[in-house]
């Protein structure tokens, strides 16, 4: 399908002067795949041998690589179907319907972007699961299958950010009591076919801001980590479903979980779609160093904080900055 978002139309600045922006260093060049570390959750439920080697294993691979792939995760994969199809169904809209019919949490682009470098190939949907009921007012079926994805997947994103807060030597509650649903939201992503896919990102290299991520993806691939100081391309995965740990659990971990740069490269020959579910607090939620004897690696700081320091320095500057902002 041809993308219906006036992404060259509307961004005329940008893109008429790509040539002139180009990098003598491509940084689009060909990537080297790299196949996630796997974690077996079915484990976790066997024997406390198997248990502990599960628990030890997510906290490795939070450790060594902040991107890694659950299975036997309990999201099942009629839900993951459903989900995909009421997402197809829904970006296919006319743009002029997206826009003005779902003017709140639908996303283009990059509007703070002032080179081709900043800006993102793709179009989202960016979805508080507090709003969830309004969507049924224009969609009932994408309502009802949003909420049912939603919520098996917040169950899977706070049992794993607990074994890992565990791991730590943490007992808390920490996240049943400041992730709620209040707080936490979904994002359906599209990458349309693009016809200058060297010059340009699906999403351009970042970290996530939340605690952790859900990313549910299709087969095309385009997802990208840094791997050992390179970037390397995902080897997609059809039984598992991806985690990424987010700058405030690097934050909260005082360093030892990672928040680890990816991004999207875009694609000249086909769309790619994704959902991610987003463990979030709420905003006045206070994030430091769950270790009280070790030195803190990061000041104390609100999420709302966080967030309007972001905010500022893409406005600004383009791009995030992130939990270098933070640093004591």
């Amino acid at each position: 399908m041809e993308s219906d978002t006036p992404f060259q139309e509307n961004c005329k600045t940008l893109f008429s002067n790509f040539i002139e922006e180009q990098n003598p260093e491509n940084p689009f060049t060909a990537y080297d795949e790299y196949e996630l570390l796997l974690v077996d959750l079915s484990r976790s439920g066997l024997s406390d041998h198997d248990r502990k080697e599960c628990e030890r294993d997510l906290a490795m691979a939070a450790k060594q690589c902040g991107l890694f792939q659950v299975v036997n995760h309990g999201v099942s994969w009629e839900i993951l179907a459903k989900l995909k199809s009421e997402q197809e169904k829904l970006f296919r809209q006319p743009f002029e319907k997206k826009v003005n019919k779902f003017l709140n949490c639908y996303r283009w682009g990059s509007p703070a972007a002032t080179s081709l470098m900043q800006f993102s190939w793709s179009e989202a949907f960016h979805i508080p699961l507090e709003n969830i009921p309004v969507l049924k007012g224009f969609n009932s079926s994408l309502s009802t299958t949003i909420a049912v994805f939603a919520e098996v997947a917040s169950e899977l994103a706070k049992r794993i950010a607990e074994i890992l807060a565990e791991n730590l030597g943490s007992k808390t509650t920490f996240f049943a009591k400041n992730c709620m649903a209040s707080s936490c939201y979904l994002r359906m992503n599209r990458y349309p076919r693009c016809p200058i896919s060297s010059e340009i990102y699906g999403l351009v290299p970042h970290t996530d801001s939340d605690f952790l991520t859900i990313l549910c993806q299709d087969q095309v691939g385009g997802l990208q980590m840094v791997k050992d100081g390179k970037w390397v391309s995902i080897k997609p995965n059809p039984q598992a479903l991806i985690v990424i740990i987010g700058d405030l659990f690097q934050a909260w971990s005082n360093g030892v979980y990672k928040s680890i740069e990816h991004r999207v490269i875009s694609n000249h020959e086909g769309e790619r779609f994704s959902v991610g579910y987003f463990l979030c607090p709420s905003n006045d939620t206070v994030i430091q160093g769950c270790n009280e004897n070790e030195p803190c690696m990061y000041r104390k700081f609100s999420f709302r904080e966080y967030r309007q320091q972001v905010q500022e320095d893409v406005k600004s500057t383009g791009s995030k900055v992130g939990l270098s902002r933070f640093l004591m």
